[in-house]
């Protein structure tokens, strides 16, 4: 494991304190106090968000004439999060024939496809709105045109070589679009649809004492969640949304669905953060799409009572429960394989399949692969009864290797090998044929040696440099904190250093309680998932994340330990 520190400019921020945080912030890109505004006012304009007037003018009519609207969501906790946005906003706009489908990713798959466009035809929509989805649904937007039904792609996917021939399509990652920020989840895309549609409303004078126009800054709870769920880059602008939306949770003006999901994770509202929505709400929220039905997600997310949406945080946590036990499995399985077969291991793309592998569990496989092996990976189950003959994957890339090009190049190297592809930098769906999986495997690993190097194939752990000891204290660990939210392109403070071993033991079975020592501070340190150094370490070199542990009735500083290594 190689150990860097990131390079900073110190000129940058001069003026912040404490100093500790100009060296973070510096070592994340940020080289303005502008970038570091949090407020809804220095959110980006719409106005160059493609095709988003024009997407709105159509809602606008949509809903002055009560015609029918289908959203049609993802089977993610981005797609259940801009679903639910969608019907609770276009309904506070007056909108009175609102429903929505999400395809069972068993059944259907993932997008607009033509058969979905025939499911939503049976409720006879006159309007079709796909979140998080649509801008490679070709073919289901041709189905829609046939059946004269007018489709609204909001999605923030990479399109590929043909668009579809929608009535708009709203995407900042089109060819050409100036958005500033490539990189928003699908739940933000449709936040921004929805904004210029109340903007459209209220120029149409259809906002009145008795239809007052709401105020979209109420829902951010959904946005926070689906954006740093979906763990894409918080970029300037998706920093707004996520702080803004974890604001309002910490302050109790959330959804009673997300006061049920993080009573049912144990997550205090008044101290939630960015990453309790990754690591905590976001996970029981995608367990429904992965083993059953996203609905019961978005039926939570709707719910009106706290009551009611216990209940359906329950189901949510129960199927949360059988997802990891179901990933531990899979993942023993997994490396098994890998490990039977040299070859495997050797190459440089790596993929894996076995006939008891889930679907709706081989991204995270591939995710847990890739941690391990720091290498791409795509893991692969069987399609299901739809597609008996062929394999569905989902891959997880490594920094700096962008998976969905590398899928491009094999596609368009071998015409036909992959029957479906899409997805972002670091992630990625795609099917095949069960009988090309082994020519899969060894086209995969050239295309991944074609975009890498040996440099980028090294493991590292890039850190913020070293405290000193009188910074291991409490009001650091608030001070950083505060300065998030932290998560996907703007990682948590981390940090290295060399302590003093004072004690160890393990709690849990699997983790590793410490007490570290530095210079005349001593520190409460906690590593996951690993086990005891030897007896007779005294000094240990650890990277490490300064957290707060308010277990007991008084919070005191903690250390989150990443990697230990015993001197």
């Amino acid at each position: 494991m190689e150990i860097l520190t990131r390079e900073v400019n110190p000129d940058v921020l001069a003026d912040l304190q404490p100093p500790l945080l100009r060296r973070i912030y510096a070592g994340r890109g940020v080289s303005n106090s502008q970038e570091l505004d949090r407020s809804l006012q220095a959110l980006a304009s719409p106005v160059k968000l493609p095709d988003v007037q024009l997407a709105a003018e159509r809602l606008a009519d949509a809903i002055t004439q009560q015609q029918k609207i289908m959203i049609v969501g993802d089977f993610d906790a981005d797609g259940a999060t801009a679903v639910s946005l969608c019907v609770k906003i276009l309904k506070d706009f007056g909108a009175e024939r609102v429903e929505f489908l999400v395809p069972n990713r068993f059944e259907y798959g993932y997008g607009l496809s033509p058969e979905i466009v025939d499911l939503a035809n049976s409720s006879q929509p006159d309007l079709i709105v796909t979140v998080d989805n649509g801008v490679s649904s070709v073919a289901g937007v041709e189905r829609a045109r046939e059946l004269n039904i007018d489709v609204i792609v909001t999605d923030h996917h990479l399109p590929g070589a043909e668009l579809p021939r929608a009535f708009a399509i709203v995407n900042p990652n089109l060819p050409d679009a100036g958005f500033p920020s490539r990189n928003m989840a699908g739940v933000g895309v449709a936040y921004y649809v929805l904004g210029v549609v109340r903007t459209t409303l209220r120029d149409r004078g259809w906002f009145n004492e008795h239809r007052p126009a709401p105020n979209l800054a109420q829902y951010l709870d959904l946005v926070a969640l689906g954006t740093v769920a979906d763990v894409v880059p918080l970029d300037a602008n998706n920093r707004i949304l996520v702080h803004q939306g974890v604001a309002r949770m910490r302050a109790g003006r959330c959804l009673p669905g997300i006061k049920a999901l993080a009573e049912i994770a144990k997550r205090s509202l008044a101290t939630l953060s960015a990453q309790d929505l990754g690591f905590a709400l976001g996970p029981r929220l995608n367990a429904a799409g992965r083993l059953e039905d996203m609905s019961i997600g978005i039926k939570c997310l709707l719910a009106d009572s706290l009551p009611e949406a216990r209940r359906l945080a329950t189901a949510l946590d129960q199927l949360n429960k059988a997802r990891r036990q179901l990933e531990q499995d899979m993942v023993g399985d997994a490396e098994l394989l890998l490990a039977q077969d040299q070859a495997d291991t050797d190459r440089v793309g790596l993929t894996v399949y076995h006939e008891s592998f889930h679907q709706g569990v081989v991204g995270i496989v591939a995710g847990r692969l890739r941690e391990k092996f720091h290498k791409p990976v795509i893991a692969f189950a069987d399609a299901g009864d739809a597609a008996p003959d062929e394999l569905k994957g989902s891959a997880r890339s490594i920094t700096d290797l962008h998976i969905r090009d590398v899928l491009d190049r094999v596609a368009s190297s071998h015409p036909g090998l992959l029957l479906k592809f899409g997805g972002h930098a670091m992630a990625a769906g795609l099917s095949i044929k069960r009988v090309h999986l082994t020519r899969f495997a060894a086209i995969f690993d050239k295309a991944v040696q074609h975009f890498s190097h040996a440099e980028m194939l090294q493991a590292r752990l890039i850190t913020d440099g070293e405290l000193d000891a009188h910074e291991l204290s409490l009001q650091m660990a608030e001070h950083l904190a505060a300065a998030g939210p932290w998560g996907s392109g703007f990682p948590e403070p981390s940090f290295c250093g060399e302590f003093e071993l004072v004690s160890q033991r393990v709690v849990g079975e699997h983790h590793l309680k410490m007490v570290l020592k530095k210079d005349a501070r001593v520190i409460d340190a906690i590593a996951f998932r690993q086990g005891p150094v030897p007896a007779s370490t005294q000094q240990v070199r650890v990277v490490y994340k300064l957290s707060i542990n308010d277990y007991g009735q008084i919070p005191t500083p903690q250390l989150m330990v990443d990697f230990l290594q015993a001197l």
